[in-house]
């Protein structure tokens, strides 16, 4: 990656600690401070690049906490992700996933690859996914600026004078499709018993926006529509003058730090993520696991991390020459194993398979990792961004996979209150969706491919 030195960053990857001591306490058990985990990020940050021995190091001390606190399980969900549009106009530059929202208009020629999806066409997709026994449905979508939470919401955006440029506001009928509201897309895919993950900080944000309405207010309402727990996606890094470059026309990190404490008032759980190996050094990166480990200490809510490795190809962060590539193996590993150790808090950390591919997002799992995401029947994010890896995942992918490393396969809920030990044969398949009864998702072989990039990582 690019180390970001061009940018006059106040933060960089220095510390008064040294190697040594921080991993003395990392094998400890003590709690980790910044310091610590900037020289277990950097292999001591007073010598250039990753040192391989003292990698391995952290890497066995990650394996070692993880072992004690979740033991050899790995677990994956049954999921559907449904993203509702593509339409945004933020213009984050580590983004391939949005398409201009203008290009969605009636009037416009303009050739594209992006959609929209009405509540009615989400449902379909839910409804068919269920009956292949998926129970999750995972939906983060471009800021539509049609996107209102409820009919109240669109009255409220239609006063402005200017509302296309003091809101991000245009009214849906300026729009081949309309995407309905949130409150709509909600109720249309909580249909049938699925558990539905939706509604990222920035998400929120865009469906309070021109309002005086509180974060916990429209979670709370999202809530009564059927949403069941909020990804704390849309983080990045949670440092301003990284945020300030990377995605300036998103919320700043007190706002998302307030989002997320809004879910938990509403009484959602949530999950967090790290999308790292851009711009940002290891001292940012340090400082973003302490903010989600102060948000958990209030909060107690967070079910899971997810570390994001960037995909830069097609990005413009990339097309711009802006960096010259995402984050290395080393920088991957070291990700992992240092947010299992300062994340003393969150028990559940995850490995992307779709971010790092099959054989090194097996290998995260002896970094620290002890969750495998899931099957993803369509993903639509990180293809757009040039990934390889976005592909559909069977049941029996997972068990074979899982037992290979000498681990044991769990299916799991969202919420991991629910687990399922795979049988010893097959066939495998879902057991836990209120339409689920062990057949496979699709037939063996068989894929449904990802379209998608970095959005709303």
């Amino acid at each position: 990656m690019d180390s970001g030195d061009e940018f006059d960053f106040e933060h960089l990857p220095t510390s008064e600690q040294s190697f040594e001591n921080a991993l003395a306490k990392a094998r400890s058990g003590d709690r980790l401070n910044v310091d610590d985990a900037i020289e277990l990020f950097t292999t001591g940050s007073a010598t250039e690049g990753i040192d391989p021995r003292r990698k391995e190091q952290v890497l066995e001390a990650a394996d070692h906490r993880r072992r004690e606190m979740v033991g050899e399980e790995v677990t994956f969900v049954a999921n559907l992700n449904n993203n509702v549009t593509t339409a945004c106009n933020t213009g984050c530059l580590f983004c391939n996933f949005k398409d201009t929202a203008a290009n969605f208009e009636t009037d416009s020629n303009a050739d594209h690859a992006g959609f929209t999806k009405t509540p009615a066409e989400s449902r379909a997709a839910v409804e068919a996914a269920l009956d292949r026994g998926v129970y999750e449905v995972t939906s983060v979508s471009g800021l539509h600026p049609a996107f209102a939470l409820n009919e109240e919401h669109h009255e409220i955006l239609r006063s402005y004078e200017k509302p296309d440029s003091e809101v991000n506001y245009k009214p849906p009928e300026r729009y081949d499709t309309d995407p309905g509201t949130y409150v709509e897309q909600m109720e249309a895919m909580s249909v049938g018993g699925a558990h539905l993950h939706s509604m990222t900080p920035e998400e929120v944000y865009h469906a309070v926006r021109g309002t005086e309405w509180s974060y916990a207010d429209a979670y709370a309402e999202l809530r009564e529509a059927g949403l069941a727990s909020a990804p704390g996606t849309a983080a990045e890094i949670l440092v301003d003058e990284v945020r300030e470059v990377l995605c300036p026309g998103k919320m700043d990190t007190r706002a998302w730090l307030d989002a997320m404490q809004g879910a938990d008032d509403a009484g959602l759980s949530t999950t967090a993520t790290i999308m790292y190996g851009h711009i940002e050094n290891e001292a940012h990166r340090a400082l973003h696991l302490k903010r989600v480990r102060d948000l958990q200490d209030r909060t107690g809510n967070i079910t899971e991390f997810v570390p994001l490795s960037f995909v830069h190809e097609t990005t413009p962060l990339y097309e711009r020459g802006i960096v010259d590539g995402g984050a290395s193996t080393s920088e991957d590993e070291l990700m992992i194993a240092v947010s299992r150790l300062f994340l003393d808090n969150i028990d559940h950390i995850q490995s992307s398979w779709v971010k790092y591919g099959d054989t090194q997002g097996l290998k995260m799992l002896s970094c620290g990792a002890d969750d495998f995401m899931g099957t993803i029947l369509s993903e639509e994010i990180t293809k757009r961004a040039g990934g390889d890896h976005g592909e559909f995942r069977s049941f029996a992918d997972y068990v074979e996979m899982i037992r290979a490393v000498g681990r044991t396969p769990v299916e799991r809920s969202t919420d991991y209150e629910q687990r399922r030990r795979l049988p010893e044969t097959g066939p495998y398949g879902p057991k836990l969706g209120p339409r689920a009864d062990g057949t496979p998702i699709l037939d063996t072989g068989s894929t449904t491919a990802a379209s998608g990039a970095n959005a709303d990582d």
